[in-house]
């Protein structure tokens, strides 16, 4: 007797939702992301036609190629992702987006959309794959490498970062959540919950470039995080979920199945969170 094939809640295959071989370099934390992505979207039971995928340029950008294969998508120009995310939500406001970009395609080129986006709670799924480097060219310092940061080269960086996460908050998107390539658990949790969530999400994922973010020096605080997620200290989550249940629930009712799944998703993602940042989830 046949083995009966792995589906999820609408009938769909796991396969269903992989995406095209991987071109980023061995161990990359952006490979992981997309997997979690992956995960998030069989476990949600979400229909892959009925997603746009959006990005920029960068490493992070080739991302969407390697996650759901079916789906509508549109690679635009550096820093652009936003408007060309804008617009497809306007044109057909059924469709699911997320858009993937990098430390500086966010933070240099297209910090100015960033902020646009992030005012307008527009219904995107905003993600971040936070290497602190522009991987592409060759490891040269992003918006987001520390202070005092030291290329292989012995180029040290001499401005501060920019924090995208307080940036975000400060301008009033409505899902805020910051976490590690590497904690599978805690990552999938956020995303099925950014899935259930009615308004912007922005989720900044640090994925140390294993290129040119793998010596002493260079973007010493992902190295902490990084660090700390694995000894159990805590690690780097910062979360704001404001509003999420009113805002889902003015629009689902009560009793509904997708109400309830959206509360299960939503608690299972507070208790990923720190204890000292539970009050900011409220």
């Amino acid at each position: 007797m046949a083995t009966p094939l792995k589906v999820n809640r609408i009938g769909l295959e796991p396969q269903v939702y992989k995406g095209g071989k991987t071109t980023l370099c061995a161990g990359c934390g952006h490979n992981a992301i997309s997997e979690r992505i992956i995960d998030a979207f069989y476990e949600m039971g979400i229909d892959p036609k009925q997603v746009v995928k959006l990005s920029g340029i960068g490493c992070s950008s080739k991302s969407p190629a390697y996650f759901l294969g079916g789906s509508h998508g549109f690679n635009a120009v550096h820093g652009r992702m936003p408007s060309v995310g804008t617009g497809a939500m306007l044109a057909n406001k059924k469709l699911i987006a997320i858009g993937i970009s990098g430390d500086g395609d966010t933070g240099a080129i297209g910090i100015g959309q960033f902020v646009h986006l992030m005012r307008r709670n527009l219904p995107i799924i905003y993600i971040i794959e936070d290497n602190g480097c522009y991987g592409l060219t060759k490891g040269q310092f992003s918006p987001t490498a520390d202070l005092g940061s030291k290329l292989k080269t012995g180029v040290v960086n001499d401005l501060p970062p920019i924090d995208t996460c307080a940036l975000a908050v400060e301008l009033g998107a409505t899902f805020v959540a910051r976490s590690f390539s590497g904690d599978k658990k805690q990552l999938l949790s956020l995303l099925k919950a950014a899935l259930a969530h009615r308004g912007t999400v922005m989720l900044d994922v640090i994925s140390p470039c294993v290129t040119f973010n793998d010596h002493e020096g260079l973007d010493q605080e992902l190295r902490l995080r990084e660090g700390s997620r694995r000894s159990g200290r805590g690690g780097q989550l910062r979360a704001v979920l404001r509003g999420h249940r009113r805002r889902l629930r003015a629009g689902l009712d009560p009793g509904s199945d997708d109400a309830r799944r959206v509360e299960a998703v939503s608690e299972e993602a507070r208790r990923e969170l720190r204890p000292d940042r539970q009050d900011h989830a409220r």
